[in-house]
């Protein structure tokens, strides 16, 4: 088995597709159990995860920040061009 580097902490890299994941899950729990409007939730998560990647940011990384959440982690230093 080849030996994975291990992270560091938390970075907001790191947390926003796993707050989207958690929220997409939860949304759909919700639409199964509840009612299907709830999938109006999902789409959100969704679309700012789209934003996240075309712009860099969205609702939940300027909350991130405030938290003084660091923007990457240091174990994966981001490519120089």
């Amino acid at each position: 088995m080849p030996n994975l580097p291990r992270h560091q902490g938390w970075s907001i890299e790191r947390l926003v597709p796993l707050l989207a994941g958690a929220f997409v899950l939860i949304s759909v729990l919700l639409a199964v159990t509840f009612s299907q409007w709830w999938l109006i939730f999902t789409g959100f998560v969704g679309a700012n995860l789209l934003f996240y990647s075309a712009v860099g940011w969205c609702p939940a990384t300027l909350l991130l920040q405030r938290a003084g959440v660091p923007a990457t982690s240091a174990d994966c230093p981001t490519p120089r061009r």
